[in-house]
């Protein structure tokens, strides 16, 4: 741990946030209109970093009619600002978009339209960041005996360098996930490589590609690939006999509701695991349904027409991959017979979701002054702020991996103007005192800080 010395100049940030994608552009639009509002002594000073050198959000999935599953007006500001300048129809008008998609009649763009808006709000805001810059450190900073400040160390090509901060904000993202015992390589992809990928395979004539998943993801994956090469077979690999449709009916919907995170915080652990089993039908492993009736009327055209390509293991499973230079071997497994069905694909593709990065990995021994539930989970504070001990006096807060805590819109799009406008309040509600140090608040553990 480091010691404040007298006559350390190191500037120190109110607010420093790791990563730079969607949740924490959203902070630091929050941020900037905060300070557009108030004098120059009540602004929050923050930065931040991150690794990638330009902003990019899912670019592998990025496909070219694929629709966002949120209505536009769940953007980055609409739900906290209706009158905000970084708003989607904001975009849209300065795109000369706006009448036509208003007569497009519909809530959900494309995705690739709703990247360029993402794309278009970070750059508004690009002077609170530094792109190609990978943190490598977070460590404590002492005075008298108490965590004052956070130093966070960031990695770029020109060497590390260092910023002080009061309060930290984690938005690290999602990170793909594979089966267990199966690594990602040139012929064995994550649906999120798709995109990056996918040209290479033009000049190679594929003849075979296996799509593993039932969720949104890998269904998106068969379409595309059936689609793009009309010569090759594609084998859809799922344990459920057929894909889910989702539920975004209009009152199960309800559970993406700024609302529904208070009730879920404060419900028995019983009631929240009923309400993930109730409700991640809105969101898990669950597909459009009109993309659903797409590649059921793909499979029943062609099995009239007599040219089948596009093949459906159902209650099945992917048992063994083996690569070759030129070939995965891939055999298929039913769940109701045992037989096995051998197949030489050239590319493997796993839909198989993603998973938080672990928001504390980041913290080293700052780690451990932060509290854990009976499951080992990190307890979080309604304002998403990590509960801790007293001698921490810094404030963590995390933009995902939350779900045990907060709900289903821990990682998603839907509640992130409200969320980060709530740790805004949060980060403004603990204050400077005269010193510059956080005034006390109450951790929400009967601690006084």
């Amino acid at each position: 741990m480091a010691q404040v010395l007298p006559g350390d100049a190191l500037p120190v940030h109110d607010l420093i946030g790791i990563g730079f994608g969607p949740s924490n552009v959203a902070m630091a639009i929050a941020l900037s209109e905060h300070n557009a509002g108030v004098g120059r002594q009540e602004a929050v000073t923050a930065h931040f970093f991150e690794r990638q050198r330009t902003f990019g959000w899912h670019r592998g999935m990025l496909i070219d009619d694929a629709t966002m599953q949120v209505s536009f007006l769940k953007d980055l500001v609409t739900l906290r600002n209706p009158a905000s300048e970084f708003s989607f129809l904001r975009y849209l008008q300065s795109r000369g978009r706006l009448i036509d998609f208003v007569n497009h009649k519909s809530f959900f763009p494309l995705r690739k339209e709703f990247h360029d808006y993402f794309e278009w709000a970070a750059a508004k805001v690009d002077d609170m960041v530094s792109y190609g810059h990978e943190v490598v450190a977070v460590e404590p900073v002492l005075r008298d005996g108490r965590v004052e400040y956070l130093d966070v160390t960031a990695r770029s090509g020109d060497g590390p360098v260092i910023h002080r901060a009061r309060n930290l904000v984690i938005g690290t993202g999602l990170r793909p996930r594979m089966p267990d015992g199966v690594e990602r390589s040139d012929r064995v992809w994550h649906n999120s490589d798709l995109l990056s990928r996918v040209d290479a395979l033009e000049a190679t004539d594929p003849s075979c590609f296996v799509v593993v998943g039932a969720g949104q993801s890998a269904a998106e994956n068969v379409a595309y690939l059936h689609r793009r090469f009309p010569g090759a077979d594609v084998h859809a690999v799922f344990s459920r006999y057929g894909y889910s449709p989702a539920d975004d009916s209009n009152f199960a919907n309800r559970i993406f509701d700024p609302g529904a995170v208070d009730e879920y915080f404060t419900a028995p652990e019983d009631v929240k695991r009923t309400l993930m089993d109730y409700h991640g039908n809105t969101n898990y492993s669950v597909v459009d349904n009109d993309l659903i009736e797409d590649l059921y009327r793909r499979v029943y055209q062609e099995k009239v027409l007599g040219t089948e390509r596009l093949h459906f293991h159902n209650v099945s499973r992917l048992a063994s991959v083996t690569e070759t230079p030129d070939k995965v071997h891939a055999t298929v497994v039913s769940l109701v017979t045992g037989e096995k069905t051998p197949l030489d694909a050239d590319v493997v593709v796993y839909g198989t979701g993603y998973l938080p990065a672990d928001g504390l990995a980041l913290l080293g021994e700052t780690a451990g002054l932060c509290h854990r539930d009976d499951e080992g989970r990190v307890r979080v504070e309604r304002d998403y702020r990590v509960a801790a001990r007293p001698e921490l006096r810094c404030g963590i807060y995390l933009q995902g991996g939350t779900e045990h805590t907060h709900g289903i819109t821990s990682s998603l799009l839907s509640n992130i103007a409200i969320r980060v406008g709530e740790i805004l309040d949060s980060v403004l509600g603990r204050g400077r005192g005269p010193s510059g140090t956080p005034r006390p608040v109450t951790d929400g553990i009967g601690t006084s800080r």
